[in-house]
């Protein structure tokens, strides 16, 4: 077995965020981890804090589940400081927001399957953003945000039933 040396700031972390499992709490990870159906995340932060309770070292642990040292600081700090299930969870990822709310989608959407405006055999790109914007759905909105929300749901312009199409 190979022996790990710790850097001064995991030695010191080690001290203050000791991660001591109730029963209950073990008996939980321990079925989490049997049943094995839990998303990958969940599983090995899980790994990482029964590990951690039966006395192992960072370094031993991320090696053993192929993770950075880092994750299990934060994982053993999450535990200590708001409990079990932070510890398990994942935080929410920053992004950007979505331009489109399922008010506003579904409106799109109903649109897009109406009958198109008189002069034309179907709706386009642009002539849905604009009529969402003359409509009062939205403030302004781009005809490609139009045709991604068209895509993800199950209208597109190649969907024959969709009533939109690029031209």
């Amino acid at each position: 077995m190979q022996t790990l040396a710790l850097g001064g700031e995991q030695e010191a972390a080690l001290k203050k965020y000791l991660v001591d499992l109730t029963a209950d709490e073990g008996a939980e990870l321990e079925a989490l981890t049997a049943k094995g159906s839990s998303r990958a995340r969940r599983l090995k932060h899980a790994l990482v804090l029964l590990a951690a309770d039966d006395g192992d070292i960072d370094a031993a642990i991320a090696q053993k589940l192929r993770i950075h040292p880092n994750t299990v600081l934060r994982v053993r700090q999450r535990f200590v400081e708001e409990g079990l299930e932070p510890a398990l969870s994942e935080r929410p990822r920053p992004g950007k927001a979505l331009l489109l709310d399922g008010h506003q989608e579904a409106h799109l959407i109903a649109l897009a399957c109406s009958s198109p405006p008189e002069g034309r055999v179907q709706w386009s790109m642009q002539l849905l953003a604009n009529k969402l914007v003359e409509l009062g759905v939205v403030e302004s909105i781009s005809d490609e945000t139009v045709r991604r929300v068209l895509k993800r749901g199950r209208s597109s312009p190649g969907f024959t039933g969709s009533g939109a199409s690029r031209a």
